[in-house]
């Protein structure tokens, strides 16, 4: 793998890293409470050392809210490359600024802000289009060059496949270049409404908008996530005539039918999915949404495939959508594979004349202001339909058993800090996961 490393950078050249992962401790000796991996399904809570400035734009962060998005998952199943015991997790997270670097200029002290997920530096060509998530300078993985031919910008909290940065399930946080990577949050924007700014809402509306949701169009969304619920609101804010979801978990099911009012697919009883889709609608989808997960095959072929290593995605969910969509019908592929699937329908994908869209991680940067001031603010979407509890941070390690178990009516959950606010109206109160069953 190292020689393939070292011929991709050869072929592509070498594009200069401008922050580091790397962090000093606090010169004070302060400590902090976080999450950090430690093997497949084992992360637990830590005495860490609470991070100094050590780039003059660095910003420290007090956490005031953090979560577990579903693709942490694929970290707790040790299913990325390049862990190593001891990680902070963490990429979706707020809170108030508590110190800044002597190069930051918009940010201050005592400000309320939300943090991207990814790390740009503002300056290379993608980040001058907002593209965050593809900048060129934030990023050392060797690994990730030469695995994908280039690399993406640098992530909080997953891994050193995408730079190594602690995350956010702690009580702070070093940002690094502040100024680009923090959106300052108005006073009368709840954190349970901000939060999911950092990564799902603009993840969504990046997969509806990037793959082409028009009015008058029969999506369908596979997988009931949040990503996936927040998609399926998306489509009916862009005048989607139907929207047909596909999941198997009934809590999950019946959640998107009462909360959204849209059309469900259980495939655990329409083990045929593109059967199912082509009775409900006979002409084909005009849009499919892969809002899933690469890391659950269902038939027995993949799953086989996956424990020998000969994959390391599942194709099945990208055929079903690839078969489903009408002649010139597009795919977007949002959820985060990464790496190799057997047995990809490329037949119906060239004869069907299908746009295949992978829509890449999000750029936050490119959405966030638009999301916050013209559908939050004006009430248009309300981000905290989603949330169905609120838990302390030393519940973090319950939490993703729950959480990876799909723990009956558990979606997003708030997870509080000892520096958050009370709850919201109309949010849930604090609760222990150990008390849900």
């Amino acid at each position: 793998m190292q020689a393939a490393a070292n011929a991709a950078q050869s072929y592509l050249g070498t594009i200069g890293t401008e922050v580091h992962p790397e962090y000093e401790p606090a010169s004070d000796g302060s400590r902090m409470r976080a999450l950090a991996w430690f093997g497949n399904k084992d992360v637990r809570m830590v005495d860490a050392p609470v991070p100094a400035i050590t780039e003059p734009e660095d910003v420290i962060v007090r956490v005031t809210g953090t979560t577990i998005c579903g693709s942490d998952l694929h970290l707790y199943h040790a299913e990325i490359m390049a862990m190593q015991k001891g990680d902070i997790l963490g990429h979706e997270f707020m809170g108030v600024v508590d110190k800044v670097g002597p190069m930051v200029s918009h940010i201050r002290p005592g400000q309320r802000v939300v943090a991207s997920f990814q790390i740009a530096c503002g300056n290379c060509e993608y980040c001058k289009k907002k593209l965050s998530s593809f900048c060129d300078r934030t990023n050392n993985s060797s690994l990730q060059n030469a695995m994908y031919g280039q690399r993406d910008a640098g992530f909080f909290g997953y891994s050193h496949f995408t730079g190594g940065f602690p995350g956010g399930q702690a009580e702070f946080v070093r940002v690094p270049k502040g100024d680009v990577n923090l959106l300052p949050i108005p006073d009368g924007v709840s954190d349970e409404k901000a939060i999911y700014l950092s990564d799902i809402l603009p993840t969504s509306y990046h997969a509806v908008v990037d793959t082409g949701v028009e009015e008058g169009d029969v999506v369908g969304v596979w997988g009931l996530g949040p990503i996936g619920m927040y998609a399926a609101r998306w489509c009916q804010l862009k005048g989607a005539s139907r929207i047909i979801a596909i999941d198997r978990v009934p809590e999950r099911l019946k959640f998107a039918e009462e909360k959204l009012g849209i059309e469900t697919i259980d495939f655990s009883q329409h083990s045929d999915v593109t059967k199912r889709i082509y009775e409900l609608v006979p002409r084909g989808l005009d849009v499919a949404l892969d809002c899933g997960t690469f890391h659950e095959p269902k038939t027995v072929l993949h799953k086989v495939q996956k424990l020998m290593m000969l994959e390391t995605d599942s194709p099945e969910t990208l055929n079903e959508m690839i078969v489903s969509v009408r002649k010139q019908g597009k795919c977007g592929i949002i959820a985060a594979y990464a790496g190799f699937a057997n047995g990809v329908n490329v037949g119906a994908l060239m004869e069907k004349g299908v746009r295949l869209i992978g829509n890449g991680q999000a750029p936050v940067h490119l959405y966030w202001e638009e999301i916050l001031h013209n559908y939050i603010m004006t009430g248009k979407f309300d981000p905290t339909f989603i949330i169905t509890h609120r838990v302390p941070l030393e519940d973090m390690p319950q939490l993703y058993d729950a959480f990876d178990k799909r723990l009956s009516g558990v979606e997003k959950v708030f997870v509080e800090t000892r520096f958050s606010s009370e709850p919201s109206e109309g949010c849930p109160s604090l609760t222990r996961v150990d008390d849900w069953n």
